[in-house]
């Protein structure tokens, strides 16, 4: 290794450590401003001291929220290339916080998802320590998980938290344990419904579009139907999860204002295609360029959708927290003050500007390659799946859904490689060709070490071929090693696969664990 290269490396490993200490000290920058305006406006309340930790961690939360959970609504759009990482992390910022000041509701269960009785803590000092807990724990298990790079379910993290809390101060007969019943059976169903409504539009695409020999007359009849159906279901989304502060809807209502919606842009965008149909291309490229603008628009309602559901995730407990050292009294619902709504809105955003590159690179493009079709898919995956799990009572995660969808494509592909009769006789001629080539690297090798009298460039030329003669004999290998087995090109990494299921499966328990063992923390330190 040469002094260029050590100093190369060098210079990488400096800038890294300084975007590290930055983001950093904006985080610390952030979490110090929530606290001090904590004890600012209520330092003088008694048993002041837990309100402000509580906010401090609720913070913290929301960081960690929109520094993992946010992946899931943006990845897709980024690892399609409908939206750069800049572009996708400004639109998230500005529809996550405004989904959640503007919808996130006045009012919000303490307890996350009725999963405990809040009965059964008769002590509201102990209901804090409890809620303040679950929170750290949430937020620690999500940031380990952000770490790691596994995008896990906010909602299974604080869920797993206030259980084990709860567990901690009451026992295993405060549980709801058909709630929890539920909350695991979502583990298998939200990723396996992602993933089979994902699948299903892409294989619409690819047989009604893609597929056809006239990719452009097929795009110009399916492309407006298709985009509709996408403003139908974030329509019909939006109006029963993203607007619900505003004004509360049932699913016919809300179903009807999306086929309105859907109409609008059913005759806009055949228009549009129409209008400009004799500058495309018959290629797949160019029919993938029609869904990058709803792609912008799905990753704008689903941030906003996000935004307005799951800040109650980090502000649930902390709004818990606040009623019972206000009020001395433990509340199943209670009102949120705007400036905790605001901790939980700019926390997710300061999260997802500083940490959330890392889960939207893993989402959008490590697990497997995407496009704007496949891209396309899973946003209606992540929209269709939430309509039909609250019409029939699901339990689901949004995170699960997404990922899910991402896993549903590739697995998709992969299928129909496998039925695809031309695949071995592609793989025969990309035998053929590469022996070929090796056969030309050879002669030109044995020509130039027979040649008297050799110069630099020849001896330059020499070492490239022994390369190339490398490089080749290892690709033969390959090939003839799949066409022996008949192993087909995998798409979905599978480590990323292995690795997601498992931290899906141990994040109730893990947060739970945690955050019991903290509650003892603080029992243990507040009672001598």
């Amino acid at each position: 290794m040469d002094i260029k290269t050590i100093k190369k490396m060098e210079s990488t490993a400096i800038k890294s450590s300084k975007g590290t200490f930055l983001r950093l000290g904006i985080a610390l920058i952030f979490l110090f401003v929530v606290m001090f305006y904590t004890y600012g406006t209520h330092g003088g309340v008694p048993n002041s001291t837990f309100l402000i930790i509580a906010t401090l961690f609720g913070a913290y939360m929301a960081m960690n929220i929109g520094a993992n959970d946010v992946a899931n609504n943006v990845g897709p759009t980024v690892g399609s290339k409908a939206l750069t990482m800049s572009g996708a992390i400004i639109l998230a910022v500005i529809f996550e916080a405004s989904g959640a000041i503007i919808a996130g509701g006045d009012v919000v269960k303490t307890i996350k998802k009725g999963i405990i009785d809040p009965a059964l803590i008769s002590d509201p000092q102990v209901f804090v320590w409890a809620m303040t807990a679950a929170l750290l724990a949430a937020a620690l298990w999500l940031n380990l998980a952000t770490a790691f790079k596994a995008p896990v379910s906010t909602t299974h993290s604080i869920v797993g938290g206030v259980m084990g809390a709860g567990i901690a101060v009451a026992g295993f007969s405060i549980v709801a344990w058909g709630t929890m019943g539920k909350i695991a059976a979502s583990w298998v169903i939200s990723p396996l419904l992602g993933g089979i409504i994902a699948a299903l539009f892409l294989y619409i695409i690819k047989k009604s579009i893609i597929f056809k020999e006239d990719k452009i007359a097929a795009a110009q009849k399916m492309v407006p139907i298709l985009v509709a159906i996408m403003a139908w279901a974030f329509g019909t989304y939006l109006m029963l999860k993203g607007v619900k502060k505003l004004i509360k809807v049932d699913f016919l209502t809300a179903s009807f204002v999306g086929v309105v919606i859907a109409v609008g842009v059913y005759f806009f965008v055949k228009h549009r295609i129409s209008k400009n149909a004799h500058s495309l291309k018959n290629k797949r490229d160019d029919i993938n360029s029609l869904f990058t603008i709803p792609l912008i628009f799905a990753a704008a309602l689903l941030s906003f959708a996000h935004g307005a559901n799951d800040v109650a995730n980090a502000i649930g407990p902390l709004a818990g927290i606040y009623d019972a050292t206000m009020h001395h009294a433990i509340s199943a619902k209670t009102h949120i003050p705007l400036w905790i709504m605001l901790v939980g809105a700019i926390g997710i955003a300061v999260g997802l500007a500083l940490y959330g590159p890392r889960l939207i690179r893993m989402v959008g493009s490590e697990i497997t390659e995407l496009d704007q079709i496949r891209a396309y898919s899973i946003a209606m995956a992540a929209a269709i799946t939430v309509i039909i799990a609250s019409q029939l009572g699901l339990p689901v995660s949004s995170t699960h859904i997404a990922v899910g969808g991402v896993f549903g494509v590739g697995f998709l592909r992969e299928w129909l490689d496998g039925k695809d009769d031309s695949y071995m006789q592609k793989k025969e001629l990309q035998l053929q060709k590469n022996q070929n080539l090796l056969k030309k690297h050879k002669e030109e090798l044995a020509i130039l070490q027979n040649k008297k009298d050799k110069k630099k460039k020849d001896y330059q030329k020499i070492a490239k071929l022994y390369e190339s003669i490398d490089i080749e004999e290892d690709n033969l290998k390959k090939i003839k090693k799949q066409i022996k087995s008949k192993e087909k090109i995998k798409y979905v990494k599978r480590e990323a696969l292995q690795k997601i299921v498992a931290a899906w499966i141990i994040t109730v328990p893990s947060a739970a664990l945690l955050s019991a063992a903290i509650f003892f923390m603080i029992k243990g330190i507040m009672i001598p």
